[in-house]
């Protein structure tokens, strides 16, 4: 299977029963993934703690920093991102930042703790100009001994393979939410468009990062929804951020009903359990959230986050922060 032929009518209608059901399954539905979220907290954590240690070094955390490059005038109508030019938010638009601006901040990224630096950029897709601006970005964050991560948008056909050339490792692009709920987020692309995007990044030998948003007014369901695809890739990402909606005045979605912080627990405890071997990452919103919660996310099966005081337009726990939580917990950095 291949990142085309994971169809709505798959993830609702082919049922299988949780009971005895492998970790390494080919196939997750919506239904499976429904059972995982409704099971006892105390099961579903134990559960995905079990999968997390097999798979992984139990403390360790995998620390990102994430930069925005170019920032704003999106022409797209996400409903959650400050970045769009149709609304009226804080976020003022700037132009591509230049290569010195970004070696910068990697150092200092690197000086820091981080191991992986993942750069965004507010377009549609970009064009051959920027791919050009990009990959030199690439070729100097890698030779500055850090993994690599960029956000650009929709892929055209060539434009992976040249920064998988240039030594990208990964290519983020979120699936934001299930198929069945993501009309009510974005109408200027399709989820067709996004699932075409990441098997460029799978054709050009790139690692996938590929997540998506919870608390935008989903129900349990789509939240199932969402996991169920990500767990259908073939094969499923290699990185996994998991986002809180963060609310920005000014966004259609500024004002939606909180999500009650243990269902995003659930949420990252049924990534765990069905894309074992990923790194399943606590990106935004985390600046809302408790230690506390924090804590039963890494229990759950978290082990990246992403590392700064910003996370493109939106605000981030402070390096130094991170570091307490981080020794409060008993947990090293990967």
């Amino acid at each position: 299977m291949n990142y085309n032929s994971l169809t709505t009518h798959e993830t609702q209608n082919n049922s299988i029963s949780i009971t005895g059901k492998s970790e390494d399954s080919t196939y997750w539905s919506v239904a499976d993934i429904e059972a995982l979220l409704d099971a006892p907290f105390n099961d579903l954590i134990y559960r995905a703690q079990c999968v997390h240690r097999q798979h992984h070094d139990a403390n360790g955390v995998q620390l990102s920093t994430l930069i925005s490059v170019k920032t704003g005038g999106c022409p797209e109508d996400c409903g959650y991102c400050p970045q769009a030019a149709r609304y009226h938010t804080s976020v003022e638009s700037q132009d591509m930042l230049s290569l010195d601006d970004v070696v910068s901040a990697a150092a200092a990224a690197k000086a820091k703790g981080a191991s992986r630096f993942c750069m965004g950029a507010a377009w549609r897709g970009p064009k051959q100009r920027d791919i050009e601006k990009m990959t030199e970005m690439v070729r100097a964050v890698k030779s500055l001994g850090m993994e690599t991560c960029a956000t650009l948008g929709l892929l055209k056909p060539g434009q992976a393979e040249q920064l998988g050339e240039a030594g990208l490792d990964y290519y983020n692009h979120n699936l934001d939410t299930a198929p069945e709920y993501y009309e009510e987020i974005i109408t200027t692309r399709q989820y067709q468009d996004r699932l075409d995007t990441l098997q460029e990044v799978r054709n050009a030998g790139i690692n996938v990062c590929c997540g998506g948003i919870v608390g935008m007014g989903e129900t349990r369901q789509s939240r199932a929804g969402l996991i169920a695809q990500l767990a259908n890739l073939n094969p499923y990402p290699e990185s996994v951020p998991i986002n809180h909606l963060v609310q920005v005045q000014g966004t259609p979605l500024y004002g939606t009903a909180a999500l009650d912080p243990l269902e995003f627990v659930r949420t990252i405890a049924a990534a765990r359990i069905t894309m074992p071997k990923a790194m399943v990452r606590l990106s935004a919103g985390r600046q809302e959230m408790s230690e506390a919660v924090q804590a039963l996310c890494f229990l759950a099966g978290a082990n990246s986050i992403f590392y700064g005081d910003k996370l493109l337009t939106t605000g981030n726990p402070e390096t130094d922060h991170d570091r307490a939580l981080l020794d409060k917990l008993g947990l090293h950095a990967l």
